[in-house]
């Protein structure tokens, strides 16, 4: 009777691309992974890859052998999932944006990873948007507007924009009545955001668009902010960043009867017929949690 684990493995090497990469998904090093597969060969007396230094690729017979075994497995998984007997395990890689990192999701990772103790945990901070086959990142957090991609996506929550300054710097102004007298104030420019000078505004159907007047620049959220606090002018953040700002009075909402588009906070992971249950169990954790 063939063995069901090696069958999965053999699965998760096909679904990942290789020996390392289906070895971090499973949590097994990639010399067991290599031996499963080749007691697996050695039981079916074929060769399902053929292997060379930068590439493992399926042989016909191993073609056939996932597309005949794969939806029974995923079956299998499913079902064993609904009965609560598979376990997450191994290491889980995660890839989130710095500032919102720090700000919401690391407080949940650590309620994540009290509920799972056997995972392993490495949460990747970084504004870059990764590769996830090539990281071997199990899950992306995203914000704002996915581009089209072949990976899979859920939203999770959103978020809303807002206007900000502190108030020395306003106080410095003529208040603001309308969008477009923001173009007349100094902008701090989000240099990381495709259009970082044009904004939309909607108050009850009346769309107005202003193009802003950039007086300093910055890459990331954390220095815009720094910027803004500080006076050196107007800028829009997430509202979860500046929350704790806005109720101290260090910062001010400007026109909060203007709404901008609220922004998407997405999980991204590899597109796969059958999903690691670390991965899963993560996804319907954060499902479950306030995103913001």
């Amino acid at each position: 009777m063939l063995d069901l684990n090696r069958l999965s493995t053999f699965v998760a090497v096909v679904e990942a691309g290789g020996f390392t990469a289906a070895g971090d998904r499973l949590g097994m090093a990639k010399s067991l992974v290599s031996q499963q597969i080749s007691k697996l060969e050695s039981q079916l007396g074929v060769a399902l890859f053929t292997r060379s230094t930068r590439k493992v690729l399926l042989t016909e017979v191993g073609e056939q052998l996932y597309a005949d075994i794969s939806p029974l497995l995923l079956a299998a998984h499913e079902a064993l999932d609904r009965l609560g007997q598979v376990k997450a395990s191994g290491l889980l890689r995660i890839t989130a944006p710095v500032d919102y990192a720090g700000a919401v999701f690391a407080p949940l990772l650590a309620e994540f990873t009290a509920l799972h103790p056997q995972l392993e945990i490495e949460l990747l901070a970084t504004d870059e948007v990764l590769d996830l086959l090539t990281e071997r990142i199990d899950i992306a957090l995203r914000l704002g507007r996915l581009q089209d991609s072949a990976l899979h996506a859920i939203k999770l929550a959103q978020f809303a924009e807002c206007v900000v300054a502190a108030p020395a710097c306003l106080a410095q102004f003529v208040s603001p009545k309308h969008p477009q007298d923001l173009a007349q104030l100094p902008w701090v420019t989000m240099t990381r955001l495709h259009a970082p000078l044009t904004w939309k505004f909607n108050q009850a159907g009346e769309i107005c668009t202003v193009r802003m007047h950039s007086v300093m620049r910055a890459s990331a959220p954390s220095s815009v902010l720094a910027l803004i606090r500080n006076g050196a002018g107007l800028s829009v953040l997430p509202d979860f960043m500046v929350a704790d700002d806005l109720a101290a009075g260090r910062l001010v909402h400007v026109l909060p009867e203007w709404a901008l588009s609220a922004g998407g906070i997405y999980a991204v992971y590899p597109s796969a017929r059958y999903l690691p249950a670390k991965v899963r169990i993560l996804l319907d954790f954060m499902r479950s949690r306030p995103m913001t």
